[in-house]
């Protein structure tokens, strides 16, 4: 009995990686950016169905790490460091919203499809509207449904546009939001998100490891 209750679990925990990795997979090159829709796309193809099986989100943006350093190297480090610096550049421009860089550009599974992802705080939402109106940039407006804790959620005004050859996706959240993050739709904790010195300072960690491993050459 024991024996087969062992045997069941070590099949699952199988399961769960190799449906891990086929969701991970299908993110990297089939454009899915949902982790829900990646992983039941990945069950039917691997012909698992019981939901014990399921991966956790957090299995899947793991394995969708190790997936971009395996297959895809240094042009994904490219198209990170790419969307890092104009994100920066982002951050300085929106300086007056609060700013806050979140998403898959800062947790660092972006890829060449990945939108750049900011948080801007403001009790006036049309204030960004203006904004965006008065520096010429066409954009179109969404709304994102997001947790802002355990017990609150709501749909919170988005705007999407393109600069610099780059999608931009800008959610405006109230001022009192600020004092902590909204969470993560990958693990239901608080979102990390970065201000512009913080990502700053990314960025030049960055470059001291980079110089580091090439042993300044």
């Amino acid at each position: 009995m024991h024996r087969a209750r062992q045997h069941a679990q070590t099949r699952t925990r199988e399961r769960r990686h190799r449906l891990a990795h086929e969701a991970a997979r299908l993110m990297a090159e089939g454009g899915f950016r949902d982790f829900h829709q990646a992983k039941l796309k990945a069950a039917e193809r691997l012909g698992f169905h019981d939901d014990a099986s399921l991966p956790r989100n957090r299995e899947i943006e793991d394995a969708l790490r190790e997936y971009q350093r395996l297959f895809l190297g240094d042009s994904q480090a490219h198209d990170l460091r790419m969307r890092r610096e104009a994100a920066l550049r982002a951050l300085e421009f929106f300086a007056r919203f609060d700013p806050r860089l979140v998403g898959q550009v800062l947790e660092g599974t972006a890829d060449a499809r990945s939108p750049i992802s900011l948080h801007l705080y403001s009790d006036d939402a049309d204030a960004v509207t203006r904004f965006l109106e008065e520096a010429g940039i066409p954009a179109e407006s969404r709304s994102r449904r997001l947790r802002l804790d355990r017990t609150r959620e709501g749909e919170f005004p988005t705007w999407m546009f393109s600069a610099e050859e780059l999608g931009f996706e800008l959610t405006v959240l109230p001022t009192v939001a600020l004092r902590q993050a909204p969470l993560s739709s990958v693990d239901e904790k608080p979102m990390r998100r970065a201000s512009a010195t913080q990502l700053r300072q990314l960025l030049v960690d960055e470059d001291i490891a980079g110089y580091d491993a090439t042993g300044g050459a």
